[in-house]
C-alpha cells in the first residue's frame, strides 16, 4: 500500500508543469523625450479641459457596441472561472425513480413459486468527487483565471482606444466648424467687395478683365465650403456611430461641440519615468495573461496522461412497495473508489500536450512583438507630438506675417502702389494660412490623443 501510494506522488510530482513566470524583457532604463501627464490615468482626457469633451467620452462608455462587447467577454469569461472552480467541490445529487416489471416463465432463471411482476421504487442522495491529484483542475482554473484577467485588459484597451478617438474626433469635427466659419465669412467679403467692384466696372473704373478675376477669385472660395461641410457631417455621423447612439440619432440628431480657441497640452512627462510603466498598457497585460493561460493548459494536457480518481457514493431508499419506501429495513448505501489510467489513445494525448505546448509558444511571440509595437507607437507618438507643435507654431507665425502682408497690400492698393491681384493674392495666402493653422491644432490634438493610448493612458 505504502509503494502504490508513493508511486502515486511520484506519478503527480512528474505531471505537474514548473510554476509560469513572467517572461523578462529587454527595456529601456526611461522615456527619452517629454510626453503630457494626466491628473489621473483613467481621466487623461480631461487635460483637455473641454466639459463638453468629457461629456462625449462618458457618452460613448455607457453605449459604444465594441465596449459593450468587450465588457460581455468579461463576463462569459467570469463565468467560466466560476465554473472551474466548481469542480474543486462535490457534485451532488436528488435522484428518485420507480419501475415495473415482468419477467417470462419461458427463461432457465424462472422458477416456480416465484412472482412474475414486481416493482422497484428507489431514492437516493447521489455524490461524486474528482481528486486532484496530479493537477488537472487546478491548471483548468488558473487558466480561466488567467483568461478572465486577459479579457478585463482588453475591455480597458477598447475603452482607452475609444476615448482617444472620441477626442480625434471631437477636434476634428471643432476644427472643421472652424474653417467653414472662417471661410464662410471670406466669402462674405468676398461678395461684398465684389459688389463693389461691379459698380466701379459699371462706371468705367475698372476693366472686365479685373472684374473676372476678381469673380474666379470669389468663385474659387465658395468652391471650397462644399468639401469642408461634407467632412464636418461626415465627421459628426463617425462620432455618432462612436457614442453608441441609435440609427434615427446618427440619421438626424446633430452634436455640438465648443466653439473658439483652446490653449494646447503643454508638455510635462517627469524625468527618469522608468519605461516599465508601459507593461502595464491593457493590450500588453491582455497578451501576458494569454500567455499564462496557454502555460496553464499545458498542465491540463499533461495531467490527462496520468490516472484519473474519482470517489462516488449514496445514501437512499429502495423498497417493492412505496409504502415501505421511507422504513427502516429499505435503506440502502454505497461508497466507491474509481481509478482509471489511460494505455493507449493513439497518440492523442501526446498530441494535445504537443498543442498546448505550440500555443505557449505562438503566445510568447505575441506576447514579444506586442511589446515591441507598444514601444514603437511610443517613440512615434512622442515624436509625432512634439513635431505637431512645432508645426502649429510654424503656422501661427506664417498666418500672422501673411495677416501683415494682407493689411499692407491693401493699404499699397488704396493709395495706388499695388494692383488689385496682389490684394487678391495675399488674401487668398492668408486664408490658406488660416485653415492650415487650424488643421495644425487639430493634429496637435489628436497627437496627444494617440500618445495617451500608446502610453496605456
Amino acid at each position: 500500500m505504502n509503494r502504490h501510494l508513493f508511486a502515486l506522488v511520484f506519478l503527480a510530482g512528474c505531471s505537474s508543469v514548473a510554476p509560469y513566470q513572467k517572461p523578462a524583457v529587454e527595456l529601456p532604463a526611461q522615456w527619452q523625450d517629454t510626453a503630457p501627464r494626466a491628473a489621473a490615468p483613467d481621466t487623461w482626457w480631461k487635460i483637455y479641459g473641454d466639459p463638453q469633451l468629457d461629456a462625449l467620452i462618458e457618452e460613448s462608455f455607457k453605449s459604444n457596441a465594441d465596449l459593450v462587447v468587450a465588457a460581455a467577454r468579461v463576463d462569459e469569461a467570469r463565468a467560466v472561472l466560476g465554473e472551474a472552480n466548481s469542480f474543486f467541490w462535490p457534485r451532488i445529487d436528488a435522484q428518485a425513480g420507480g419501475s415495473r416489471s415482468r419477467v417470462s416463465r419461458r427463461t432457465a432463471t424462472a422458477f416456480p413459486g416465484f412472482p412474475r411482476q414486481f416493482n422497484d421504487y428507489r431514492a437516493t442522495l447521489n455524490v461524486s468527487y474528482d481528486v486532484d491529484l496530479f493537477g488537472r483542475l487546478r491548471s483548468g482554473a488558473d487558466a480561466a483565471r488567467a483568461e478572465l484577467a486577459a479579457s478585463e485588459a482588453s475591455r480597458d484597451a477598447v475603452r482607452l482606444a475609444l476615448a482617444a478617438q472620441v477626442a480625434k474626433s471631437y477636434y476634428a469635427m471643432q476644427a472643421f466648424d472652424q474653417q467653414v466659419a472662417l471661410t464662410r465669412e471670406t466669402v462674405r467679403l468676398r461678395e461684398d467687395a465684389l459688389e463693389l467692384q461691379r459698380k466701379r466696372f459699371r462706371g468705367g473704373v475698372i476693366s472686365e478683365f479685373e472684374l473676372r478675376q476678381l469673380e474666379a477669385e470669389t468663385a474659387a472660395v465658395r468652391a471650397q465650403l462644399p468639401p469642408l461641410e461634407q467632412a464636418r457631417e461626415t465627421e459628426e455621423a463617425a462620432l455618432a456611430v462612436l457614442l453608441g447612439r441609435t440609427p434615427k440619432a446618427v440619421m438626424e440628431s446633430s452634436i455640438q461641440v465648443a466653439p473658439g480657441e483652446q490653449k494646447l497640452v503643454a508638455t510635462v512627462l517627469p524625468e527618469g519615468l522608468p519605461s516599465e510603466l508601459l507593461l502595464r498598457r491593457p493590450d500588453l497585460v491582455a497578451a501576458e495573461r494569454q500567455l499564462a493561460a496557454a502555460h496553464a493548459q499545458i498542465g491540463v494536457a499533461r495531467a490527462e496522461m496520468f490516472p484519473s480518481i474519482s470517489l462516488t457514493g449514496y445514501l437512499g431508499r429502495e423498497s417493492a412497495q412505496l409504502s415501505n419506501l421511507f422504513t427502516g429495513p429499505a435503506g440502502i448505501a454505497n461508497i466507491a473508489l474509481g481509478l482509471a489510467q489511460p494505455i493507449f489513445a493513439g497518440g492523442r494525448l501526446a498530441a494535445r500536450t504537443q498543442q498546448a505546448e505550440a500555443r505557449e509558444r505562438q503566445a510568447l511571440a505575441e506576447y514579444q512583438q506586442a511589446i515591441r509595437n507598444a514601444f514603437g507607437e511610443v517613440r512615434s507618438a512622442l515624436a509625432v507630438q512634439a513635431r505637431s507643435r512645432e508645426s502649429f507654431d510654424a503656422q501661427a507665425a506664417r498666418e500672422q506675417a501673411l495677416g501683415d502682408t494682407a493689411r499692407l497690400a491693401r493699404l499699397r492698393y488704396e493709395n495706388g502702389v499695388a494692383s488689385q491681384l496682389d490684394v487678391i493674392d495675399a488674401e487668398r495666402n492668408l486664408l490658406a494660412a488660416r485653415i492650415a493653422r487650424i488643421d495644425a491644432q487639430r493634429q496637435h490634438r489628436a497627437a496627444i490623443a494617440d500618445l495617451y493610448r500608446a502610453l496605456g493612458g
